[in-house]
């Protein structure tokens, strides 16, 4: 009877997760961000590993120094990649196709989270509570939408705690799986493998000394196996702005505080930190004595997990974007789903209100604004931009943009310069279609902006008015920037347009 509940809890959160997730997927065009991944693995369908060019464009947002000399992309690890480039096989090249497997991912982290709790809390209350939780959090949500590498890391983070929750002496399966999802959040993204390991390691030598030898074995084996990728990638050439941002420590103190107000603000309310004394007044007037000694164990993996990444990301990052927190989102919610659990086994009553309450608190209260865009068509600058080339633009033409270039770059065919990519402007020189986007926020973006304006003179060029707003970011993850709907009462976009 366990297992058909537990069956039954999972095939119903998953639907829930499947329902808020796939929605709509490919409804809005991909942003920046999102295309640059779409891009380069593009390139794997042709040349079988990721490139930072087809031949004709170059994919580049850090002036060019994300690829080696043969524009091999080495900027970031390459699974993400090769999870779109399958997926382009199987369902064509197309935006929903780049988004799915992310989304999947997602769908899959809220199943193992189920399965986390029930290891490390022993509850099915807990469970239910984490892995619902988890499914209705908008920010989550957002984040398994993208086109990137983020729920990828966030599902293998919490594979690796998964596994080494059910180490046990003499026992290899989980070791395997731990070396597994080890290695894969490498090739997720590497920061998040080491951080991993290093919160695993830190909890075996403090709590459980009967896992370390485990721990230690998997770390080797998982630096080993990775050595070859480990020195190519200690080559990468930093832009500026990263180098200088390393290792500074005034601004990674600023850092830190902002990733925990991020992870406060959209996933872990501070209206979770009531329950811990509501429960013990609660015990105390029910004289009832209770033992939690294997629940803090599994506490503090999921608070070392959480120190070691804002530590290692405040000491790293280049800023305080709640992108960079993915793989935090799912433990939290392991905490969560034990206090909510605790409750519910008290009181249903008092148990949903709570969840209610975190919904209420949460950046989550736009769950609404997020049915509303997984239900509704939505036209943004990309969109309108795409379509508007696609209509007008001729083969061969020459499209100089300010910012935005990457996704014109995915769904056109034309020749696509400007934007971050570091390029020779010279082409602007005669472009066929100019576009001054109205945002600049970068040195970069104001220098492009400035060679692109002295070329557009009323004797050369037609303006032509989009009826989309030029907003800065189409798809933008973070739920402060993001549209859940198509902007009204917004400056338009203007393309301009050679005249023949």
């Amino acid at each position: 009877m366990r297992h058909s509940e537990d069956a039954i809890a999972v095939a119903l959160l998953a639907t829930l997760a499947s329902a808020l997730l796939l929605a709509n997927l490919g409804n809005r065009y991909l942003w920046q961000d999102e295309a640059q991944t779409a891009l380069i693995a593009e390139t794997i369908l042709s040349r079988g590993i990721p490139h930072g060019t087809d031949g004709t464009n170059y994919f580049s947002q850090e002036l060019g120094v994300e690829y080696a000399d043969n524009t091999v992309w080495k900027w970031h690890t390459w699974l993400s990649f090769y999870l779109v480039s399958a997926s382009f096989l199987v369902f064509g090249v197309n935006t929903f196709a780049a988004r799915l497997p992310f989304a999947l991912l997602g769908i899959a982290s809220v199943v193992l989270i189920y399965a986390t709790a029930r290891a490390l809390w022993r509850d099915r209350r807990a469970a239910v509570a984490a892995a619902a939780m988890l499914a209705l959090c908008v920010p989550f949500l957002l984040l398994s939408r993208q086109c990137r590498y983020y729920s990828a890391a966030a599902f293998f983070s919490l594979l690796g705690l998964y596994a080494y929750a059910g180490l046990r002496r003499g026992q290899r399966r989980p070791l395997w799986l731990l070396f597994a999802a080890a290695t894969l959040l490498f090739h997720s993204h590497y920061l998040y493998c080491a951080t991993l390991l290093a919160t695993l390691l830190l909890h075996a030598l403090v709590f459980e000394r009967g896992k370390l030898r485990g721990v230690l074995v998997v770390g080797a084996g998982t630096l080993l196996f990775n050595l070859p990728w480990i020195l190519w990638f200690s080559t990468i050439r930093y832009g500026e702005n990263y180098a200088d941002r390393l290792l500074d420590w005034n601004s990674s103190w600023q850092y830190a505080h902002r990733f925990v107000r991020l992870l406060l603000a959209d996933f872990f309310h501070p209206s979770l930190l009531l329950i811990p004394p509501v429960l013990a007044i609660w015990s105390a007037l029910s004289k009832r004595k209770v033992r939690h000694d294997e629940a803090w164990r599994g506490v503090w993996l999921v608070l070392l997990f959480v120190i070691v990444n804002v530590a290692a990301l405040a000491l790293v990052s280049p800023g305080a974007y709640v992108r960079y927190l993915a793989p935090l989102v799912p433990p939290l919610f392991l905490i969560a789903g034990l206090l909510v659990g605790a409750l519910l086994r008290r009181s249903l009553l008092v148990g949903s209100a709570a969840v209610l309450l975190w919904l209420g608190g949460v950046a989550a209260g736009s769950l609404r604004d997020y049915l509303h865009e997984i239900t509704h068509d939505y036209d943004g600058p990309v969109e309108g931009i795409v379509g508007f080339l696609n209509e007008h633009a001729s083969v061969g033409d020459t499209v100089a943009i300010t910012y935005g270039d990457l996704p014109l770059k995915f769904y056109t065919d034309l020749r696509v310069i400007g934007g971050l990519t570091g390029e020779d402007l010279s082409e602007a020189d005669g472009a066929d279609w100019i576009i001054l986007r109205r945002h600049r926020y970068t040195e970069e973006e104001k220098r492009v902006w400035n060679a692109l304006v002295s070329r557009v003179s009323p004797e050369a060029y037609d303006a032509y008015t989009l009826d989309v707003p030029d907003l800065p970011w189409s798809n933008r993850e973070d739920i402060r920037l993001h549209h859940f709907e198509t902007v009204r009462n917004y400056p338009p976009v203007t393309i301009y347009g050679k005249r023949p």
